[in-house]
């Protein structure tokens, strides 16, 4: 599957910057294969670090906005019935719609960060028919460190560049963790402000 997924994805190398974020358009096409194969590509002189960061972060914008399209125009019947083309399983998204319901708006930032969230929490923000540039804006703030972790750690690996999603792993549910509650103070401050007035 992984020799696959290399396979498509080099098939847009010739495509430069607007490759890596047509591929990134592509919500099947794992970014944790992509953004370390691009990162070896700036490490082989063929593309440069920032512009190839940029192009990852904007890929990784698009490709969320396909799901969240779906959502908002299809509604939950059309996700039922054509999600399965898209790789979506029942109980991912009912694990989003959950996070959704659990946090609001904000899941568009932190759920990019929550394993087995992070792609199908645009389902749910679509459905409940979220302004599409918040949703837009807080997906690139997500996907900003995200894709500048991965690219650079591609870059610095160079030929190794597949054992960076080893290295990234036992950092992930730490992370996730920090940001949860981060945002859980966050809706709590804001909730005990309300109340006050």
């Amino acid at each position: 599957m992984t020799e696959w997924i290399t396979e498509f994805i080099l098939f847009f190398k010739d495509l430069s910057y607007a490759g890596i974020m047509i591929a990134l358009s592509f919500e099947f096409v794992p970014a944790e294969i992509v953004l370390p194969l691009a990162g070896y590509w700036v490490y082989l002189g063929d593309m440069k670090l920032l512009l190839t960061i940029l192009a990852g972060t904007v890929g990784g914008t698009l490709g969320p906005l396909t799901l969240y399209a779906l959502g908002r125009f299809g509604g939950r019947p059309m996700v039922n019935k054509y999600g399965k083309y898209l790789f979506i399983r029942p109980h991912h998204l009912e694990a989003s719609d959950r996070f959704f319901e659990k946090y609001g708006s904000g899941v568009a930032f932190y759920g990019r960060f929550i394993p087995g969230v992070r792609t199908l929490i645009s389902i749910p923000c679509g459905i409940a028919k979220m302004n599409v540039f918040a949703f837009s804006l807080y997906t690139f703030l997500a996907m900003l460190p995200i894709t500048s972790i991965y690219v650079y750690l591609g870059f610095k690996l160079g030929s190794q560049w597949e054992h960076v999603d080893e290295i990234v792993k036992p950092y992930i549910l730490p992370a996730a963790t920090l940001f949860l509650l981060g945002f859980g103070l966050y809706v709590f401050s804001k909730r005990y402000r309300r109340r006050q007035a």
